[in-house]
């Protein structure tokens, strides 16, 4: 299906903060785009994760979710895959001009299009920290 898109929802490794990235309209939203064609989707989420925060991480085996979103009035609707990775606090951060990244608290709300994304991002890291033992979430 195209339009196709990607995203990671970057978490710390204690689970309490996700990684945002300021987009110029849409407010605060995970990092991610559009998959090139030839590109997987996971090649595009890691791809963008780098491009819009300067983070290489590796993703989770699995996708954390699927949507279909609108990104403007005139365009088509776009398939969405979100990945997850966890990633130290204190890795540095060099996002593109204009697009700074920045960790929020996972309580605190923030300014986005997609305001269900802080409830989906929410519950995604309440199911790793419920299935993960040991130092991470």
């Amino acid at each position: 299906m195209e339009p196709l898109a990607a995203e990671v929802w970057v978490i710390d490794p204690a689970c309490t903060h996700v990684l945002l990235v300021r987009h110029r309209w849409r407010g605060w939203v995970p990092p991610g785009g559009k998959v090139e064609p030839g590109e997987t989707p996971r090649a595009a989420a890691s791809r963008e994760l780098v491009e819009e925060t300067g983070v290489w991480a590796e993703l989770l085996p699995v996708p954390a979710a699927v949507s279909v979103r609108s990104y403007r009035a005139d365009w088509s609707p776009t398939l969405g895959l979100s990945y997850a990775a966890i990633v130290d606090r204190d890795v540095p951060l060099d996002g593109q001009s204009g697009q700074p990244p920045r960790w929020f608290d996972l309580g605190e709300e923030w300014e986005s299009v997609f305001p269900e994304d802080r409830g989906r991002i929410r519950a995604h890291v309440r199911r790793l920290a419920a299935g993960r033992s040991g130092a991470a979430c």
